[in-house]
């Protein structure tokens, strides 16, 4: 597979991201005070390692396989609405969580504009499944901080 420029371009700038994410991640897990909140970070951490992984390959010249049924069901533990009880909302973790919030939707805005600039249709699929994932990142996020009062949706 020969990549063009342009998308070589994208995909180093998507590897930039995912980066990124997994140094705030680790780092969050490691500052978060809530377990649950520590433990969710962790889970975000390995995929966003795997997402570098497949950007990783399509910069070699491969197309990575895309099996997220795992990942899925690691996602499920943090989509209940049970995530915890409105309480007194550490500011810590609240900060930490919005930052997230706010990198996840950053990054799912940059590969929905890499996914429109891959000529090969396999690639577009692996971006769009490592897209879906980011939104699942930000799901889980935005349902823990609402979860815990710190999200309030008018």
């Amino acid at each position: 597979m020969q990549l063009s420029q342009k998308e070589r371009s994208f995909l180093e700038d998507q590897k930039k991201h995912e980066e990124l994410c997994i140094k705030k991640y680790n780092s969050y897990a490691n500052q978060a005070r809530d377990p649950q909140l520590k433990q969710m970070f962790q889970t975000h951490a390995q995929h966003e390692q795997q997402h570098l992984d497949s950007i990783n390959q399509i910069l070699a010249g491969q197309v990575p396989s895309m099996g997220g049924q795992q990942q899925q069901q690691q996602q499920q533990q943090f989509q209940s609405p049970n995530l915890g009880q409105v309480g007194m909302v550490n500011q810590q973790d609240a900060d930490l969580c919005q930052d997230m919030l706010d990198t996840e939707k950053y990054i799912s805005h940059t590969y929905d504009t890499a996914i429109f600039e891959m000529q090969d249709s396999n690639i577009r699929q692996v971006l769009n499944h490592i897209q879906k994932e980011e939104q699942q990142h930000g799901e889980d996020i935005f349902n823990y901080m609402k979860s815990k009062g710190m999200y309030q949706v008018q």
